[in-house]
């Protein structure tokens, strides 16, 4: 079997003011059946992202990490439009450089860049 991971779906509250906060991130909305549901597509890779909405309560448990070459000029670009982070660029000793926020729903959102530590750190095991 070979799997991959090419689509990811998360449950919101409010699936509009969800999209202006991923449109932000950079997404590019290619979907938008509101007000249940919306998809972007990521500019660099073939990963879609989309919005359910929820008629449940919606708890901020999922942590969503978005890569990128330049976590700095990211985050201050940013910071610029508005969003507010938790934790600025930060050095980890898993050898990622991580910035986080969060979404309207309260989720996680972690901004980094670990190269090829992502898939190849050295304590990977074979």
């Amino acid at each position: 079997m070979k799997l991959d991971l090419n689509q990811i779906t998360i449950s919101v509250k409010d699936v509009e003011q969800s999209i202006a906060f991923y449109e932000k991130l950079g997404l590019r909305l290619i979907v938008k059946a509101l007000p249940k549901y919306a998809r972007f597509e990521c500019v660099n890779g073939t990963t879609t992202f989309s919005l359910h909405q929820s008629d449940e309560e919606v708890k901020p448990t999922t942590w969503i990490y978005f890569e990128t070459d330049n976590v700095k000029a990211d985050v201050e670009q940013l910071q610029a439009s508005g969003v507010a982070f938790d934790l600025l660029p930060t050095q980890q000793s898993w050898l990622w450089e991580e910035a986080h926020c969060k979404d309207s729903d309260g989720n996680k959102i972690i901004i980094y860049h670990a190269g090829k530590n992502r898939k190849n750190p050295p304590w990977r095991i074979n």
